[in-house]
């Protein structure tokens, strides 16, 4: 037995002995060192999502321990590998990376640089696969690899969220004039990961504010936290079609009345990439083949990209009322009360 997050009877999260996770085919089992909390783990647990026994947690880094069949990738023991999980899955309770150890689909995680920290590749996983689909699967951003040799403006919205703070710095590897959003106080951070532009979300000219710095020519738009449609909206070109995803599911219509010229929105889910069907609310979601596909192809960039500096890891906050599992139900409280921005919660176990 080894011990895991998982929901409680009580709907809370708790630590439980749980039986060690079964070895799949085309995954890895991995020795835990640090994980990463994102705002999808409080949620799964408090909205249901999770189900009764299920274990939590999306990013992780850890050591692997062994290799199953079917596995591409050439891993093998004793690797340093990062990457994500589909935790909180009420039909595969084994998933989930708040615990001892995990099981992975190989395909979705990478060998960690050496020169990058066991805290700092626990923040990739998850951010990376969702900037992947939303930015250049959906709204066609050259990779990094080939980057665009004129600049046009994208706009992310949410921009220090850990997902928008990654998004910024790829989509300016990519060659894009990157404007964001954020607080005042998280501007200059924002700015030293590469936004050429940050503006206050919370200003009530911030959509005019953006749709004059680009003269009427941002025709795309990403946002983050799924409150971002009448900013987006606003800042978008009313004189060019433009296209707006998103990661959380928003108003349709309300995004349509706001800027009739806008092709979306078009919401993504990182769960996706595992190419595999997953419950959602009160249905299932079917196995997706292209996005496992993609994610893959999009993945490997990474460590090359971290290797060589492009891409920089963000900011961490480590354990963060305290180490281990009892830390990170303590993350979980601090990112349900909103006190955790411009940065990520890691825990070290």
């Amino acid at each position: 037995m080894v011990k895991a997050v998982v929901r409680g009877e009580g709907g809370k999260a708790e630590i439980q002995e749980v039986p060690k996770p079964r070895l799949r085919e085309g995954h890895v089992l991995v020795k835990v060192k640090a994980i990463g909390v994102n705002p999808a783990d409080w949620k799964t647990i408090e909205y249901g999502l999770a189900g009764t026994g299920a274990r939590i947690g999306l990013d992780y880094v850890g050591i692997v321990e062994e290799v199953g069949e079917g596995v591409a990738k050439p891993f093998k023991k004793g690797d340093r590998i990062a990457g994500w999980v589909h935790g909180g899955n009420r039909h595969n309770h084994d998933f989930g990376s708040f615990g001892d150890y995990l099981t992975a689909k190989a395909a979705l995680q990478f060998k960690v640089p050496d020169s990058i920290s066991d805290e700092e590749a626990a923040t990739f996983g998850v951010s990376v696969t969702t900037l992947g689909q939303g930015l250049y699967k959906i709204l066609g951003l050259p990779f990094p690899s080939e980057p665009t040799k004129t600049p046009y403006p994208i706009l992310i919205y949410g921009g220090s969220t850990a997902t928008g703070l990654y998004g910024i710095q790829y989509a300016k590897a990519s060659g894009l004039t990157v404007i964001a959003t954020a607080s005042p106080h998280n501007f200059d951070y924002v700015k030293s990961l590469g936004a050429d532009a940050v503006f206050d979300y919370k200003s009530p000219t911030c959509g005019a504010d953006i749709k004059a710095f680009t003269n009427n020519k941002l025709k795309l738009a990403w946002d983050c936290t799924g409150k971002g449609v009448e900013v987006c909206a606003a800042a978008l070109s009313d004189a060019e079609e433009s296209k707006y995803a998103t990661i959380i599911s928003v108003d349709k219509d309300l995004l349509r009345q706001l800027n009739p010229k806008v092709d979306g929105p078009y919401f993504h889910l990182a769960y996706d990439a595992f190419g595999d069907g997953y419950p959602w609310w009160d249905g299932d979601v079917p196995p997706k083949p292209d996005e496992l596909e993609f994610g893959t192809r999009f993945l490997s960039l990474t460590p090359q990209l971290l290797a060589d500096g492009t891409i920089r890891p963000i900011r961490t906050f480590v354990n963060r009322g305290g180490s281990g599992l009892e830390g990170v139900l303590k993350g979980l409280d601090e990112l349900r009360a909103g006190r955790v921005s411009a940065g990520k919660l890691v825990y070290t176990l």
